[in-house]
C-alpha cells in the first residue's frame, strides 16, 4: 500500500504551461512551458496569446512530466490545479484540462490558490517538520506578508502591497532602461556590475505611522523614473543596483520585522522575485544575524511551476480537506483567504 498520494499539479495562471508530479513531499518531475518569447516583442504578458500557448503546451506538458517521473495517468491518486488568481483565459485552460483528467480517470480534483502555492512549495524534498512561519511572498503582482500556521485553514495575511508590487516594480524600471523583458532577471544580472550605494533612493512606507507590514514601491519608481531623466548619462548598471536595493532592503527588513514581532523564527520566501540573487544574499545574512530559520526554494521552484500545485494539493490532501467540484470556476482576483475552491 502506498505511504504517500501521488498527486499531478497543473498551473496555468500566467504565461507558463507547467505540470508537477509529487509523491508526497518527494518531487518527482516539473516540466514547465513558457510563451515568454511570444510576450516579449510587446513588453508584457498578452492574455489571449498566453490562453492559446495553453491550449498547444497542455497535453505534450503532461506527457512530459509523466514520463520523467515514470507513472502512468492512472497511477495519479489526485490532480491539483491553479484555479485563481491569474489571467482568467489562462486559468479556464488549466482548470478545464484538470477537470476532464478527474472525471475520465474518476480520481479527486483540487482547485489551488495560486499565491498559496507559491509558499507551499518549500515543503518538496525537505524534511524539516511543518511549523510556524512568517511567508514574504514576491511575485510578479503580489507582494505579501504572511502569519503562516497551516497552509491550508490559517494563513492571516498581515501587510500587502497598496499599489505596485515588487515585481512590477522590477518590469516597469527595465522598461524604462530599455532591458529584456521580463524585467527582474535583466536588472538583476545588469545590477551585479553596477555600484548599489551609488544613488540613495527611497525606502517606501517605512515611517513608523505607517502599516509597518505593507508595502509601496509606485514612490519608488516615479524616483528612479525622475533620476534617470535628469541624469541621462548617469550609469545604468548603478541605477540598477541602486534600485534593487531599495526593493530588497524593504521586503528584507519588513520581513523580519515581523517574524520578531509575532514571536516566529521562520521565514519563507516565495514567488518569482525570490529568483533575484540580492534579496536571497540579504535576507540569508540578515536572517542568520536575528537566529531566524530562512528557506527560500530553488531557483526553478520560484517562478510559477506545476510542483507548487502539486505540493499545495498533497498538504490538501494531509488536511482531509474536501475535494473541488469537476468544472470547477476559475477566480482571476482570488486571495489568500481561499486556499482551496469547494
Amino acid at each position: 500500500m502506498k505511504s504517500e498520494p501521488l498527486v499531478l499539479g497543473i498551473e496555468t495562471s500566467c504565461d507558463e504551461t507547467a505540470v508537477g508530479i509529487v509523491r508526497g513531499r518527494v518531487l518527482l518531475a516539473n516540466v514547465i512551458s513558457t510563451s515568454v518569447e511570444e510576450h516579449a516583442k510587446f513588453g508584457g504578458v498578452v492574455p489571449e496569446i498566453a490562453s492559446r500557448a495553453h491550449l498547444e503546451a497542455m497535453q505534450p506538458t503532461i506527457a512530459g512530466a509523466l514520463k520523467i517521473a515514470g507513472v502512468a495517468l492512472s497511477d495519479i491518486d489526485a490532480f491539483g490545479v491553479t484555479a485563481g488568481p491569474g489571467l482568467i483565459g489562462a486559468l479556464v485552460v488549466g482548470t478545464s484540462a484538470a477537470s476532464g483528467l478527474s472525471l475520465a480517470t474518476g480520481k479527486p480534483l483540487f482547485g489551488v490558490n495560486h499565491l498559496s502555492s507559491h509558499v507551499a512549495v518549500d515543503i518538496l524534498d525537505n524534511e524539516s517538520a511543518l511549523r510556524p512561519s512568517i511567508g514574504l511572498l514576491v511575485s510578479g503582482g503580489h507582494s505579501s506578508i504572511l502569519r503562516i500556521g497551516d497552509m491550508v485553514s490559517d494563513v492571516e495575511t498581515l501587510g500587502a502591497t497598496i499599489d505596485d508590487a515588487a515585481g512590477e516594480a522590477f518590469d516597469k524600471i527595465a522598461r524604462i532602461l530599455e532591458l529584456d523583458f521580463p524585467g527582474g532577471p535583466a536588472i538583476d544580472r545588469l545590477a551585479k556590475s553596477g555600484d548599489a550605494t551609488a544613488i540613495d533612493f527611497p525606502r517606501g512606507l517605512t515611517r513608523p505611522s505607517d502599516n509597518p507590514w505593507d508595502f509601496s514601491f509606485s514612490g519608488l519608481k516615479t524616483a528612479v523614473s525622475r533620476y534617470i531623466q535628469s541624469a541621462p548619462s548617469a550609469v545604468k548598471a548603478d541605477i540598477a543596483a541602486s534600485f534593487q536595493e531599495a526593493v530588497v532592503d524593504v521586503l528584507v527588513t519588513k520581513a523580519l520585522a515581523a517574524a520578531a514581532s509575532c514571536g516566529i523564527d521562520r521565514l519563507v520566501i516565495a514567488g518569482g522575485v525570490a529568483a533575484n540573487s540580492r534579496l536571497r544574499e540579504l535576507a540569508t545574512a540578515r536572517a542568520t544575524a536575528q537566529g531566524v530559520e530562512l528557506r527560500i526554494p530553488p531557483m526553478a521552484l520560484c517562478t510559477d511551476n506545476g510542483a507548487m500545485v502539486a505540493a499545495m494539493t498533497s498538504l490538501a490532501l494531509s488536511a482531509g480537506a474536501a475535494p473541488s467540484a469537476v468544472g470547477l470556476g476559475a477566480d482571476s482576483t482570488s486571495g489568500l483567504e481561499r486556499a482551496i475552491w469547494r
